[in-house]
């Protein structure tokens, strides 16, 4: 029985730009039937590695296969099998939504019968069915990333590549795309995605591939990734914002590291080691406290936090470039004011803006 060869097999791919090394021994094989989610940072290599697998750039060094195919030496039949949408919707505004679809795959290959046939099943796919025949500059923002996708889909692909689909976009938005992309996986197509969203590659991948420098530092479930992590979170929400410091000046003693503030939802938390057990020992902590307390409890760490501990920095703390991100996910480095090393045994908070 002949085995179906790996989606993407990627070994060793080195690329330099300059002085700037964006791949560095990149490793990452991904079997068929599922959704990759390629996880880090601004510069970490996300894009670079998409824009290989799309033969858009070429590695210096390494090997690099797509459904069995060398794309260093086949780009052309890499391209009959993927299909790509970048960070930026890429469709025409002059035309309705159906016209664009038409016209990408004719690009295809397709004839005029087919080529419309193709766009009204993925028009209805991403249901964008009642907006077909719309001018696109009359489109939101999300079924402009919806229209995108369906660019990508046209030509049938094997593989879909989202390079960072949902940046941008409102969370309504957001939503929408998440669910036109589960319909697609529901219907077979494989997908690989980069995001700087945790939220994103839990919500959407099987299997979560974390990139830092160029190269791959952990790859596993997201179940898997979090278990690694290693430790459980104690999350208390205060009723009052300035109540935070306090709160976290109790709950430090009970900390395996710093308690974290999040100001934007009046939230502390705190990685903790022994399980339930603690939860007891942190309702004490709080009980002398004449603090308003809404809520209290215990949760498995998020992919954030796991990021956090792999690499020692949150996500999106890579320099000015970042998007905007929700700052309530976020942990400042040592250099910015609101953060304090630790200097003694004692794990002191770290403030999130």
């Amino acid at each position: 029985m002949n085995q179906e060869p790996p989606i993407i097999e990627a070994r060793g791919l080195t690329k330099r730009f300059g002085e700037v090394e964006a791949l560095a021994g990149l490793d990452l094989t991904a079997a068929p039937g599922q959704v990759v989610a390629v996880l880090g940072p601004n510069g970490a290599g996300k894009t670079t590695f998409v824009r290989s697998l799309a033969t858009l750039v070429q590695p210096d060094e390494g090997t690099l296969r797509v459904a069995g195919i060398d794309a260093a030496r086949h780009p052309d039949q890499v391209r009959r099998v993927i299909g790509l949408a970048g960070q930026f919707a890429a469709v025409e505004e002059a035309l309705t939504g159906r016209e664009n679809l038409q016209m990408v795959a004719r690009l295809f290959g397709h004839g005029r019968r087919q080529a419309a046939a193709n766009a009204t099943a993925v028009l209805a796919q991403l249901g964008l069915t009642d907006a077909a025949d719309r001018l696109v500059r009359t489109y939101s923002g999300g079924m402009r990333r919806r229209l995108d996708l369906g660019a990508s889909l046209v030509g049938a692909p094997r593989l879909l590549l989202l390079d960072e689909p949902t940046t941008g976009l409102d969370p309504r938005s957001r939503n929408e795309l998440w669910e036109a992309i589960r319909h697609l996986v529901a219907g077979g197509t494989d997908v690989l995605l980069t995001t700087q969203y945790l939220d994103e590659a839990d919500q959407l991948a099987q299997r979560v591939v974390i990139v830092d420098k160029g190269r791959v530092i952990a790859d596993g479930t997201p179940g898997e990734l979090k278990s690694r992590a290693g430790r459980d979170v104690v999350e208390v929400r205060a009723h009052r914002s300035a109540d935070l410091p306090a709160l976290a000046d109790a709950l430090a003693p009970l900390g395996a590291a710093a308690p974290r503030l999040h100001a934007g939802t009046s939230r502390v938390t705190v990685p903790v080691s022994g399980g339930r057990a603690v939860i007891a020992a942190a309702v004490r902590a709080l009980d002398g406290l004449d603090i308003d307390v809404d809520d209290i409890g215990l949760r498995r760490p998020t992919l954030d936090e796991v990021f956090l501990t792999l690499t020692g920095s949150p996500i999106d703390g890579d320099g000015p470039d970042d998007p905007d991100n929700d700052p309530d996910s976020t942990t400042p480095d040592s250099t910015t004011p609101d953060s304090t090393t630790t200097t003694g045994e004692r794990a002191e908070p770290v403030a999130v803006a």
